[in-house]
């Protein structure tokens, strides 16, 4: 190792589950195992909840590591992002909570030292207990030996690697809002008929334009709201099954024991690839097929464009086929009839799911079937609404679609300078001339 470069036991290097002060009896943020994604460097808390002495503790910017099976080798490692307050919180007890060592570590290179592969792929091997439970113990990382460079140098490459997840939750975010936007258009067109009150209350006047409602589609909305089986609905407006306004599309799996229909290059999505909520579109999957195990299955080729939703096991997942691929039959694809976009066909499909859950009253749905399809109605604009629709929102997907396809380029940069940094192969001068070629 050149230089000042050292070697020391991961738990020497770095704090490991440190002391952070909790009242029991207080509120403080929760962060769960499910706030954890793969894809993303910060995990932000789900909900206040009273802390009762048990579980993980951490403050912000301590990195939080998963010590289960599954969870760890999913890769469910990140940060602890606080929102204004105390900048504490509490969680599961399946996280060992990991902090830069003052005068040895930063906090920052802490981060990227756990995502390491080394580090990750050690404490997967020092699993213990029953098979599906299996868990960290927390003091095998005492015999785990890391390289730990200077502090000058651990922040510059914390720097490096954190400036590409900067992007990357630049992106996450920019695209989380244009999602929020498309979701409030719907909600304001389909849901609260909006432009229709607008109209009958004389806020929408010809010739002017509102927030979501442009002058020239006035005159594609009535002024009046009619009686139907689902109450108040636009005047010419239909209520139909989702199942009239939907081509629902079956999933398959090739054979398994059959190794020429895997590994090929049409994606295959399983639940297990759904994306972020704020990404929308899943542009790859873990499991790909040949085109023979297309053709030896059930499975079917969706364009890109198709909304996919999770069905049995995990129910109501949804993703946006962000290229052309194919999916198991736990799934369904769902296109649009008639002058429904894919974009309406999505956001109806996400009111669906909220629909469902809250028919639930806090059960579990086991199950979407066709017939689900058939049983949740909807009030149905003329093609004239859907297409305009349609043009309104296209652009903010087509954004989102870009910000996925940025970080998935900027993710596999960040990652394939970090072994290469972390262990000291590139050196910062030439991990930042490289960076600045490849950007």
């Amino acid at each position: 190792m050149a230089g000042e470069w050292r070697e020391l036991p991961f738990s020497e290097a770095v704090l490991v589950n440190p002391p952070v002060r909790l009242e029991r009896g207080s509120r403080y943020p929760f962060v769960d195992m499910g706030a954890l994604s793969p894809g993303s460097r910060c995990a932000y808390a789900t909900e206040e909840r009273e802390f009762s002495g048990g579980g993980s503790r951490f403050q912000h910017g301590d990195t939080l590591m998963a010590r289960i099976t599954p969870c760890l080798e999913n890769g469910k490692i990140a940060r602890f992002c606080a929102h204004e307050g105390s900048g504490v919180g509490h969680g599961s007890t399946e996280f060992i909570v990991i902090r830069g060592r003052p005068d040895i570590t930063d906090t920052d290179f802490a981060y990227y030292l756990t995502k390491w592969e080394e580090v990750r792929g050690y404490a997967i091997g020092q699993m213990t207990g029953t098979s599906g439970r299996q868990r960290v113990p927390t003091d095998s990382l005492d015999y785990l030996v890391v390289p730990v460079p200077p502090l000058p140098e651990q922040r510059a490459i914390a720097h490096i690697l954190g400036t590409l997840d900067d992007k990357i939750e630049l992106n996450r975010r920019m695209s989380e809002t244009l999602e929020a936007m498309a979701q409030a258009l719907f909600k304001a067109w389909f849901v609260d008929f909006e432009p229709v009150r607008a109209k009958m209350e004389g806020r929408w006047q010809r010739g002017q334009s509102l927030p979501g409602l442009p002058a020239h589609l006035y005159d594609l909305f009535p002024d009046r709201l009619v009686d139907s089986e689902l109450g108040e609905i636009p005047e010419g407006w239909e209520v139909q099954p989702l199942s009239e306004l939907l081509t629902i599309i079956g999933g398959g799996t090739p054979k398994t024991s059959v190794k020429e229909y895997w590994d090929g290059d049409i994606p295959w999505f399983s639940v297990v690839d759904t994306p972020p909520a704020s990404d929308v579109f899943v542009v790859s999957t873990e499991k790909t097929i040949t085109s023979q195990g297309l053709a030896g299955s059930s499975a079917r080729l969706i364009p890109k464009g198709t909304t996919i939703i999770s069905a049995r096991g995990t129910i109501g997942n949804l993703a946006i086929a962000g290229r052309e691929m194919t999916f198991n039959q736990s799934c369904y694809g769902l296109r649009g009839t008639g002058y429904a976009g894919d974009y309406f066909v999505y956001l109806t499909a996400k009111k669906m799911v909220d629909q469902l859950k809250s028919m639930a009253h806090g059960s579990v749905f086991s199950t979407i079937t066709r017939q689900t399809f058939e049983a949740i109605q909807r009030p149905v604009p003329q093609a004239t609404v859907l297409t305009a629709f349609e043009g309104l929102v296209a652009a903010w997907f087509e954004a989102i679609l870009a910000n996925v396809e940025e970080s998935r380029t900027l993710a596999h940069l960040r990652d394939t300078l970090l072994p290469r940094l972390i262990s000291g192969e590139l050196r910062v001068r030439d991990a930042e001339r490289f960076l600045e070629n490849a950007t």
